[in-house]
């Protein structure tokens, strides 16, 4: 999805992707056509294996190639019409969170950061659920690996579900959550993840690199988070020097419903008119 505002000027491109196992529709357009409507350019892309974009078979969650997919969605907007290629933000929420300190510190160009609930250290993720779902998760990505190996189909594992499932996030209240964020005319009933992701997340930190990002970020944490843990996301925000934190009194998903969200996008839209401005 591309928001394009009208203007003779060249104006800031804001570039979002998904969460975790996530596609394009799960939440994003009102993020999106709040960011348009403050006069900025968005992009919103699938990641490849997800949603729209192409890629077999699908729902398999590579993060060097989903990284890829920041940097190309970068290129691509630095070369669209009415872009100003040196005013790119980049926006994550939850798994994205984590991707874009990644990105922008590598790509060296960017003008801000938005890290919604984000994912910054894969052990202390995994350490918020218990011995038993570990285990779970464990099995599932040796039996991905092995079906692959023998040339079979991806093991899959839902993306969400209640306490005690085999699912990737199953936080009690993700079930209902995630129904509330879902728009009515859109069938996630092929939630997914190919089993492998489960045991390379563990080696994904990408708040190590905070330190290295010296443009203003936007940190928006969650306290009573069961999903992605807090204390990274403060920690990484210390280290970084253009950083502001701000904590919601409420759960990881409460972040994308009334009546929390209505003040996490009005912080976001504070911290763009301030960090990278239309004008």
């Amino acid at each position: 999805w591309f928001y394009q505002v009208s203007s003779n000027d060249r104006l800031p491109c804001i570039i979002m992707a998904p969460g975790f196992g996530g596609v394009k529709e799960k939440g994003l357009s009102s993020y999106a056509a709040a960011f348009a409507e403050i006069g900025y350019h968005v992009l919103v892309f699938d990641y490849r294996h997800f949603g729209e974009s192409e890629g077999e078979p699908r729902y398999i969650l590579d993060i060097p190639k989903q990284l890829e997919d920041w940097h190309a969605a970068i290129g691509f907007a630095r070369e669209t019409e009415g872009v100003d290629s040196d005013r790119i933000i980049l926006w994550g929420t939850s798994f994205s969170g984590g991707h874009v300190v990644s990105a922008a510190v590598k790509d060296g160009r960017i003008a801000a950061v938005i890290s919604q609930v984000p994912n910054l250290d894969g052990r202390a993720t995994a350490h918020v659920n218990s011995v038993f779902h570990i285990l779970q998760l464990t099995y599932a990505s040796l039996r991905d690996n092995c079906q692959t190996a023998l040339g079979n189909s991806p093991f899959y594992v839902k993306s969400f579900g209640n306490p005690g499932e085999l699912a990737a996030m199953t936080a009690p209240g993700t079930v209902k959550a995630f129904q509330q964020i879902e728009p009515v005319d859109y069938d996630f009933s092929g939630d997914a993840v190919a089993g492998r992701v489960f045991l390379n997340v563990l080696f994904y930190s990408p708040g190590r690199l905070a330190g290295n990002l010296t443009i203003p970020w936007l940190v928006q944490i969650a306290q009573y988070d069961q999903t992605t843990p807090i204390s990274p996301a403060i920690k990484a925000a210390m280290q970084a020097p253009k950083s502001r934190l701000i904590m919601y009194k409420c759960g990881h998903f409460e972040m994308y419903i009334p009546p929390f969200y209505n003040q996490v996008i009005q912080d976001q839209l504070l911290f763009l008119k301030s960090a990278c401005p239309v004008d």
